[in-house]
């Protein structure tokens, strides 16, 4: 399974990184949208693990290109804020398979991240 995080913060994104390589997932770790759209333009991924609110680009506009460019690729939104709290991401991203908050424990991350890979 191939793993894309996009996440402003480096040690949150490490965080997750290592939790999901522990369970054998292959993830890389990205800040922003021109960084997933290189990733997403020369790799294949399984999975995007997609931080909604970004300081370099739009999360939308990437989970979009994602799904024209790697359509097989879901998306998990995490978010620290209450945009979309009432669930209409999955109305603007039909990519989108989950939406949790920043603070879910690594692990429980990684349990969706494998669970949703596998469902695809």
């Amino acid at each position: 399974m191939i793993v894309l995080i996009v996440e402003p913060n480096p040690d949150l994104g490490r965080l997750w990184k290592r939790h999901m390589e522990r369970q054998g997932a292959e993830v890389y770790l990205v800040a922003g949208q021109d960084a997933a759209f290189d990733h997403l333009r020369t790799h294949a991924v399984d999975m995007i693990v997609l931080d909604l609110v970004l300081e370099q680009g739009s999360a939308l506009a990437i989970s979009d290109y994602a799904s024209y460019r790697r359509p097989e690729a879901q998306v998990i939104f995490v978010t620290n804020t209450t945009f979309f709290s009432d669930g209409s991401i999955f109305l603007h991203s039909p990519n989108a398979c989950a939406f949790l908050q920043s603070a879910t424990p690594p692990e429980d991350l990684t349990a969706m991240v494998m669970h949703y890979s596998r469902a695809g």
